[in-house]
């Protein structure tokens, strides 16, 4: 019982702290596509990343995953360092940061949704209750918000649900992959996988000049 305790207290420590650090992701993504490209913005962040991931594996000397893991593996990849950071990029050269971390409010239906088909979760009827009630404000904010029937505003929109959608995934496939993996090896080999194309696709893509680009950015 102390054992199942302690576990649950550390998975809502993580939680809590994994929001936090998410919460500056978008605002710092709509500082930086001002003078990035998205596709760049998106390349050049998860191939950071994927070089941080691959140094941390190989210092920890973590077992290869096994070969039914990669495909779900590729599926976070998709999901989380190209669909997400990609997606959110382009929604924000059409939308405010504020407004777009609203559609976040998505994210735990959209994850809940896909553990339940991929994982088999079954999550309890009160979760439900607050995820739709959420979910239903979200929509409500949405359509009635300022500029929502700017057709620029509509893109954004559209690019962020897509975002959701793609993230909630890839958060329910990694969290599949964590009952075998440990939860940081699924992200590091996610990034790991996705290294090579997303740091070619880097070098394709670098702005020709960087005179204009801003030291925030």
């Amino acid at each position: 019982m102390a054992i199942a305790v302690a576990q649950s207290r550390g998975g809502w420590i993580s939680g809590l702290v994994g929001v936090l650090i998410f919460s500056g992701s978008l605002p710092a993504t709509r500082v930086a596509v001002m003078d990035f490209d998205p596709l760049f913005l998106t390349v050049a962040r998860a191939s950071i990343a994927g070089i941080l991931a691959l140094l941390i594996l190989l210092m920890s000397r973590a077992d290869r995953p096994k070969s039914s893991d990669w495909v779900s593996l590729m599926v976070v990849s998709g999901g989380v360092v190209v669909g997400f950071p990609l997606l959110t990029a382009l929604a924000l050269e059409h939308i405010s940061s504020a407004r777009s971390i609203v559609f976040i409010g998505l994210l735990p239906l959209a994850t809940a949704i896909f553990g339940m088909l991929r994982g088999g979760e079954r999550p309890r009827a009160v979760f439900w209750l607050f995820s739709l009630l959420g979910s239903g404000l979200v929509a409500g904010f949405a359509a009635s918000g300022s500029g929502a029937n700017d057709a620029s505003a509509i893109r954004g929109d559209l690019y962020m649900l897509g975002a959701i959608i793609v993230c909630g995934l890839g958060y329910a496939e990694g969290g599949r992959l964590s009952r075998r993996l440990r939860g940081w090896q699924v992200i590091c080999w996610a990034l790991v996988i996705s290294l090579i194309p997303m740091a070619v696709l880097c070098f394709a893509t670098l702005p020709d000049s960087w005179t204009g680009i801003s030291t925030q950015a």
